[in-house]
């Protein structure tokens, strides 16, 4: 009998631990169910609200293109930067020789520039307001630029300009040049004889040399008296007359000033023309 009852006690136990661990899996099973699921609720809900940010916050101005993306602004001028920055600006001259950015207008100046130097670069014309406000300058260089056109005036307001170089350049006429004007070098350009005026040096009674080689002029233009060296060699001139460079109604004059006179390369025949060369200390140089 009492074998009995402790077999039916221990069956007793063994079914309620039986039943105790089945609850207690079932329990875990459950809420491990539950915190997968709630995970990944939370983790959809999350990427739910990132993409709907990146969608309504988007600014497109406010990405950085990538490194190499292209470009389509202009590139800079010369036109857009400051003189100084561009050029070498000392106490009263500024050097602008071969600027880049292209250079092709003739840069604005400090107010107190005596001396410009803006050689070899892409300027393709002078305007009359160029240098209107700059009375300080006293030499100009402008060589080796596309010069095609200069606008009447453009020096006229310069009374203190003595030294003007305007060589190798694309030019056909001249303006009227300044009074105080020493030193004039056109060389190298496509000057013709229409395009020199008469007046061209008619105040210019301080000229000392003019430089006129390399062009495509027809006949010797007015030369004022003050000239000493004068450069025409390689030009198209075909004859000289007695007023060329004396006085065809006055045999007694002499100019005194005139030591140096280059024709060669000209089509010119000197020797046909000996009364042309009367008022002369020296002979040109040219072809006999």
């Amino acid at each position: 009998m009492g074998n009995i009852l402790r077999s039916t006690f221990f069956s007793f136990i063994f079914v309620l631990w039986v039943l105790a661990t089945s609850a207690r899996q079932h329990y875990h099973r459950a809420h491990s169910t539950q915190d997968i699921q709630f995970q990944k609720e939370v983790y959809l809900e999350s990427r739910s609200k990132r993409e709907v940010t990146t969608l309504t916050d988007y600014d497109s101005d406010s990405v950085f293109l990538p490194a190499d993306a292209a470009d389509d602004s202009p590139p800079s001028t010369a036109d857009d930067l400051p003189t100084c920055l561009l050029c070498v600006c000392l106490t009263g001259s500024v050097y602008c020789e071969e600027v880049s950015p292209d250079m092709t207008n003739v840069p604005a100046l400090p107010k107190e520039t005596a001396y410009l130097y803006a050689r070899y670069n892409k300027i393709k014309k002078i305007t009359a307001k160029d240098f209107e406000d700059i009375v300080t300058l006293k030499r100009i260089d402008l060589t080796g630029n596309l010069i095609s056109q200069i606008e009447d005036g453009a020096f006229s307001k310069l009374p203190l300009l003595e030294e003007l170089s305007l060589a190798e350049n694309r030019l056909v006429k001249l303006p009227i040049m300044p009074a105080k004007l020493i030193s004039f070098n056109a060389n190298h350009n496509h000057l013709k004889t229409k395009g020199v005026k008469a007046n061209a040096f008619k105040k210019t009674n301080k000229l000392v040399n003019l430089y006129l080689a390399h062009n495509e002029l027809e006949a010797v233009p007015h030369i004022p008296e003050s000239v000493r060296i004068l450069h025409l060699q390689n030009n198209n001139i075909s004859s000289v007359s007695v007023d060329t460079f004396c006085k065809g109604n006055n045999t007694y004059y002499i100019r005194p000033n005139m030591n140096e006179i280059r024709m060669d390369g000209n089509p010119v025949n000197l020797a046909q023309y000996p009364d042309s060369f009367t008022c002369l200390k020296v002979l040109p140089i040219g072809r006999y």
